[in-house]
């Protein structure tokens, strides 16, 4: 018989994030606490979680990797002895000077094993109700960004990231359970795709979806969504909140991911003698 796989405790912490960048770290900082002691082996905060996400402030707002937001959410993973996404906040590289929309993730020992810059840029112009332009101050990343947690390994995309779904099936070939996608839909795109995106790449892949959205701020001119939410590999919803500030928190039970993979086993039908998804990096 094989051996069963050790399973753990999700928890996307949804905050409110406003003008103010040590206030927004400090109540990240307590959220992270809250939910450590709540039994979270994984911690995911929400896209631009220490500045508003407008494109006019992110040099402001902008550090280095070696910046004290990072510091402290090292600091924070390793008193707690948890791994942590963290969200993302603008980071200016130190010797082009360009601004990346980038996730730093932490190892339980609070080491920086990994950052992911958001690869697919949001410019979008939906006539008469939304127009951004990320381009106009960030710069792509163009890397890959799967980590191992021990529990299992786990691909990280930043909020635009979850629409491309070769990037999601490039994580899954990769050995990806779990998908984890800070992200901050708007009021246009939210009620429309935010749940629709997740339920899919989460059937796609058969694999764990989350999305970590900041709370609603009514003073902010950019509107997030909310609504986090953790899909299991069946496309069903494990947790889901509304648009306030709050903590979810999902058992991800590897065991199930593995029946759902076995019972409906789309990796090894696929035909790759007609069509092929290709890694070129």
């Amino acid at each position: 018989m094989a051996e069963r796989e050790k399973n753990f405790k999700f928890a996307g912490i949804q905050m409110l994030v406003g003008e103010n960048k040590e206030e927004n770290v400090r109540n990240a900082l307590k959220f992270i606490d809250e939910a450590a002691k709540n039994g979270a082996n994984l911690v995911s905060l929400p896209e631009c979680f220490n500045c508003p996400y407008a494109t006019k402030v992110f040099e402001q707002y902008s550090e280095t990797e070696s910046g004290e937001t990072v510091k402290q959410l090292s600091d924070a993973a390793k008193k707690n002895n948890i791994w942590l996404i963290g969200g993302s906040i603008p980071e200016k590289d130190p010797i082009d000077g360009k601004i990346y929309n980038t996730c730093f993730i932490f190892n339980d020992k609070g080491e920086l094993i990994k950052k992911h810059r958001k690869v697919h840029l949001f410019d979008i112009d939906v006539p008469n109700k939304i127009k951004f332009k990320e381009s106009e101050t960030l710069t792509p990343g163009n890397d890959f960004t799967v980590i191992d947690i021990g529990y299992c390994k786990v691909g990280v995309g930043i909020c635009y990231d979850i629409r491309f779904a070769e990037l999601s099936m490039l994580y899954t070939r990769m050995g990806a359970k779990m998908l984890v996608f800070p992200g901050s839909f708007n009021l246009v795109t939210g009620p429309a795709h935010w749940e629709l995106l997740q339920r899919g790449r989460a059937v796609d892949n058969q694999s764990y979806v989350a999305a970590v959205s900041p709370a609603r701020n009514p003073d902010s001119a950019y509107q997030s969504w909310g609504h986090s939410t953790v899909v299991d590999p069946w496309g069903r919803i494990l947790s889901k909140t509304d648009e306030h500030q709050s903590i979810i928190y999902a058992d991800i039970d590897l065991n199930e991911l593995n029946e759902v993979r076995s019972s409906i086993p789309i990796t090894v039908q696929r035909r790759n003698d007609l069509y092929k998804l290709e890694q070129l990096k």
